[in-house]
């Protein structure tokens, strides 16, 4: 499958477009956050970059920065969700054996209730 066409088949792309309808928690030009269709937690928010990459090992260099915007995005929204006080998580996955559903990558931001340790 090319770039182009990986695109307009990724469910997050067309979410940025509008052509997929969700509540829009926080965007600006490089990120967007919105909640996740299957929350593994009461606040399960999805942070992601408005350009496609599909990964996080799919990175550049240049891409660096935009995601400490992804982070500084998911911990204004964490905070305007209440969790500043009693924690949450940040993750992301890479690949699909480590539960990356969606080829675009994407940064979980879950609380809202005690969470187990990872394993």
């Amino acid at each position: 499958m090319s770039p182009k066409q990986s695109q307009v088949d990724c469910i997050f792309c067309r979410i940025v477009a509008g052509e997929i309808p969700t509540k829009i928690i926080y965007r600006d030009e490089d990120v967007v956050v919105f909640p996740d269709i299957a929350p593994a937690a009461p606040v399960h928010l999805l942070v992601i970059p408005v350009k496609h990459i599909p990964s996080i090992a799919a990175l550049t260099d240049a891409d660096v920065p935009l995601v400490g915007k992804m982070v500084a995005a998911a911990n204004r929204a964490a905070k305007a969700r209440g969790l500043a006080g009693t924690g949450y998580r940040l993750v992301i996955n890479n690949g699909a054996q480590a539960g990356q559903v969606v080829p675009h990558l994407h940064l979980h931001v879950l609380g809202g209730r005690p969470l187990t340790t990872m394993g």
